[in-house]
């Protein structure tokens, strides 16, 4: 069997169709594994990133308080971007090519907003405080000047992992039903 097909499906008005890309078994399968395996990922990489902004915090001394803020440096941004990237290609062709769509269901819809704005939070907000908050750390290293504040590093992990875990329950639970469309 082949991994995609194609067939009529309804495009909007009673009696009209047109051509609508399914995916077969196996790529659906396959896409729904990177999906589930991504969103796992990027989880895991909250918990980290939490367990280092806390480390941060209850160090008992400078030096492993910037010990944990530069290990944040090198893991919290692109590998957060590069999952969540994967979650929303793969969410967004697994949308197109099963029948619950991107935006025929509230659950997928609100999936689909919740993995955009977390990745565009983690582009234009996380990395350029992260890479300020490294420099900052490595300044303080080599001056003996004091670290910069990184209070505000609690809320990413506590929103990204929260966020997530609500799009995770929204997979299983699959709430609210379909969007119903205005009557025209």
């Amino acid at each position: 069997m082949s991994d995609t097909m194609t067939g009529p499906a309804r495009a909007g008005r009673p009696g009209t169709t047109a051509a609508r890309w399914r995916t077969g078994p196996r790529l659906r399968r396959f896409l729904l594994l990177l999906h589930i395996a991504s969103a796992g990922a990027w989880l895991g990489i909250d918990i980290v990133l939490g367990l280092l902004v806390l480390a941060a915090f209850g160090s008992g001394d400078d030096l492993g308080a910037a010990a944990a803020l530069t290990g944040i440096g090198h893991f919290a941004t692109w590998p957060l971007a590069a999952t969540g990237l994967v979650c929303l290609a793969t969410g967004v062709l697994l949308g197109l090519g099963t029948k619950y769509g991107l935006v025929r269901y509230w659950w997928v819809a609100v999936k689909l907003v919740l993995n955009v704005v977390l990745v565009t939070l983690v582009v234009a907000l996380l990395s350029p405080g992260v890479r300020e908050l490294t420099e900052g750390t490595r300044a303080s290293l080599t001056d003996g000047r004091p670290l910069p504040e990184f209070t505000d590093m609690a809320f990413p992990p506590i929103v990204s992992t929260t966020a997530v875990l609500v799009a995770m329950t929204l997979s299983v639970f699959k709430p609210w039903g379909r969007v119903r469309r205005a009557a025209r």
